[in-house]
């Protein structure tokens, strides 16, 4: 009996992942529609806000952040480019690696945005504190280690 409830406890999680993924997908559109993007050009925006520390970020960190491949990165990060929300240079130590920054017009054009994305943020977690979402995260984090030895483990199966 608590396999069963175990089992549709684990099925109503992942619909739930399901349905707040697709939101989540919705909502970036909508970001990005605003800047005139696609919403995978506003998530690379969003990952290099994540990730520079000043000194500008590496495609593969991009790709790894977004779990995409890199040479889609470099793709996207080209019309970004053209677009003037970022600049791409060689990196100081590694000319093979190109680093990305915002630009000003980037910055700019995501903080006109900010008010709004907290005002959002507030009521997608109204009703959870910080300490609750600091166990959620904990929780997923271990949730997603576990998922990725699954699907590498599910991959030698079927091969």
């Amino acid at each position: 009996m608590i396999e069963k409830k175990l089992d549709r406890a684990i099925t109503d999680f992942i619909w739930n992942v399901v349905e707040i993924h697709s939101q989540l997908e919705d909502i970036h559109t909508c970001w990005a529609g605003l800047l005139g993007i696609t919403e995978p050009q506003w998530l690379i925006l969003m990952a290099i806000t994540e990730l520079d520390d000043g000194r500008g970020v590496a495609g593969i960190d991009i790709a790894n952040k977004l779990r995409v491949h890199p040479a889609f990165v470099t793709n996207q990060t080209k019309s970004l480019e053209k677009s003037g929300f970022l600049s791409r240079r060689p990196a100081p130590d590694d000319a093979r690696f190109v680093l990305m920054s915002l630009t000003e017009k980037a910055t700019t054009e995501i903080e006109k945005l900010s008010k709004r994305k907290l005002a959002l943020n507030s009521t997608i977690f109204n009703e959870l504190d910080e300490k609750t979402l600091a166990e959620l995260n904990a929780a997923l984090a271990t949730i997603g280690r576990n998922a990725r030895l699954a699907a590498r483990l599910l991959a030698i199966d079927v091969s």
